[in-house]
């Protein structure tokens, strides 16, 4: 959906999170048009079907800007088995290049379980420089929340629930109902 048509869209929030050889990357399910909750369980984190590689996704912003993102990420990872950073380069290049990719409204996180990294449609291939990175309506929320929990004794999951929950407590466009997935390790 076209912003401007629809500017009362809210999407997301989802965080990647990477500590004990694991990457975890969770997203709420809340869809949001201005007050109303048009759906609460919508998946955004997404295992991605590439041949002899184990990449996990998670998206916000446009639904279908954000499925054409990822069917050119796959194309880029077979094309590049088991390079995962020189396939989101070309596929932020290609994004940053090409008129069509030029519009679509969408943010990624992507991992291997090893490589972390948000994709966008800048031109960025960004890898956090404290192992938790996060996009979205509550992404500021849900970070702040993640780094804090560093530190803790807490694994990569409960981390990633943990500043889910409290990104959901603040941010009215991000709800409970997480997708959860967990690479590497």
């Amino acid at each position: 959906m076209d912003s401007d048509q629809f500017p009362g869209w809210h999407g997301t929030t989802i965080i990647g999170v990477r500590k004990g050889g694991k990457v975890v990357i969770a997203g709420d399910g809340q869809v949001s048009l201005g007050q109303t909750v048009i759906k609460g369980t919508a998946r955004k984190v997404r295992r991605l079907q590439v041949k002899g590689a184990d990449v996990v996704a998670g998206f916000a912003g446009s639904t279908a800007d954000a499925f054409a993102l990822l069917e050119r990420l796959e194309k880029k990872l077979e094309a590049t088995p088991g390079q995962l950073q020189r396939a989101s380069v070309e596929l932020a290049k290609d994004w940053r290049t090409d008129k069509y990719l030029q519009k679509l409204e969408a943010m990624l996180i992507v991992s291997d379980g090893t490589d972390l990294f948000v994709i966008t449609g800048a031109g960025d291939v960004l890898e956090p420089e404290h192992d938790v990175t996060a996009i979205g309506s509550g992404g500021n929320y849900a970070l702040a929340a993640g780094r804090a929990l560093m530190d803790s004794d807490l694994d990569a999951e409960a981390i990633a629930r943990r500043a889910m929950a409290i990104a959901s407590d603040i941010c009215v466009y991000t709800n409970g109902n997480l997708t959860v997935e967990t690479v590497g390790g």
